[in-house]
């Protein structure tokens, strides 16, 4: 997948308004739209899939337009196990999902807006990989339980 710095990311490239460490703003910059993502891993500079995948969930990153969205890691497949409706999964997993990103600071503040937009248990369950990609997958084992559980 070829990714492009979005509007927000290009600002952040002249203003520096989001901290990136010296190795994630060296790979930011690579990603011109001509280099793949498995081009910058590549590299040498010592950049992780976690590190694209935070840039992606931040709003710096996005894929070429045209390409198809395809995700960078795998994310585990939503599974529908419990007799729990998909409203009672969304009113368990948005508290969950509103503090992980409210942890991130102003870093995650994009994305905090978001998680407070979702009204369904779909659009928490879409915005689920960018919070993933930004938390870790650790963090965000609760949230992935509350809504696939």
């Amino acid at each position: 997948m070829i990714l492009v710095k979005t509007e927000a990311g290009q600002q952040v490239l002249k203003d520096r308004s989001v901290p990136l460490t010296p190795r994630q703003r060296s790979a930011f910059i690579q990603f011109d739209g001509k280099r793949s993502i498995d081009d910058v891993l590549g590299s040498g500079l010592g950049i992780g899939r976690d590190e694209i995948e935070q840039m992606i969930a931040l709003d710096l990153l996005a894929p070429l337009p045209g390409q198809p969205v395809a995700a960078v890691a795998a994310a585990p497949a939503p599974a529908v196990s419990s007799g729990r409706s998909r409203q009672q999964r969304y009113k368990d997993a948005y508290p969950i999902a509103t503090q992980l990103t409210g942890s991130l600071g102003l870093m995650g503040f994009r994305l905090n807006l978001q998680v407070e937009g979702t009204t369904s248990y779909e659009d928490l369950l879409a915005l689920a990989p960018k919070i993933r990609a930004a938390v870790g997958a650790e963090k965000a084992a609760a949230l992935d339980k509350a809504l696939n559980d």
